[in-house]
């Protein structure tokens, strides 16, 4: 039985966690985001068969972006939210279009700029204090993030082998500021 319905009743509820497991945003977050984009002309057509409305589609998306495996199949997805395969993956790409006309204003990095620099100071005493001391000059880290390869590498196959029976790359990015 669809259980989108049950994100309106935990919010209402005040029973935020469950919509934050579910979302992985929290509901200020969730609201940020509908506001940004609820404008957005993908989300409005002519036709006689309606989209979902928007925090709808909003929420499908949100929903699959944070879960992975098998928690995450179309299917399983289509069948929590009550609707088609179909409508899941027409829900992602209106919903990433919109998101990605944002990317400039919500994404961006200037060492000159003062907020910037506010952010990445922060980010530094972050990771000074709860991270490896090593990296305490370090910001914009991603560790661990893996990438699934197509098919098995030819040489040293084994090596690329993961703990969930797949093949795949790990990566770990660290940027390191000096500053002078």
């Amino acid at each position: 039985a669809p259980q989108l319905q049950l994100l309106e009743e935990w919010s209402l509820d005040g029973d935020t966690a469950r919509f934050r497991r579910k979302l992985c945003v929290v509901l200020e977050v969730f609201a940020g985001i509908a506001q940004h984009i609820s404008g957005h002309p993908v989300f409005y057509n002519a036709s006689n068969n309606p989209q979902l409305p928007m925090p709808i589609q909003l929420t499908i998306f949100l929903n699959a972006a944070g879960h992975y495996g098998n928690a995450s199949t179309t299917e399983d997805l289509a069948e929590w939210a009550g609707v088609s395969v179909g409508t899941i993956y027409n829900c992602f790409h209106r919903v990433m279009i919109a998101v990605l006309q944002h990317h400039d204003d919500a994404i961006h990095f200037d060492p000159m700029e003062a907020k910037d620099q506010e952010e990445i100071h922060r980010a530094k005493v972050w990771v000074k204090r709860k991270g490896c001391f090593d990296w305490q000059n370090s910001f914009l880290c991603v560790d661990g993030s893996l990438f699934n390869l197509f098919q098995k590498p030819g040489w040293h196959s084994e090596g690329f082998y993961d703990r969930k029976s797949r093949y795949s790359l790990s990566s770990q990015v660290s940027i390191i500021c000096h500053r002078r």
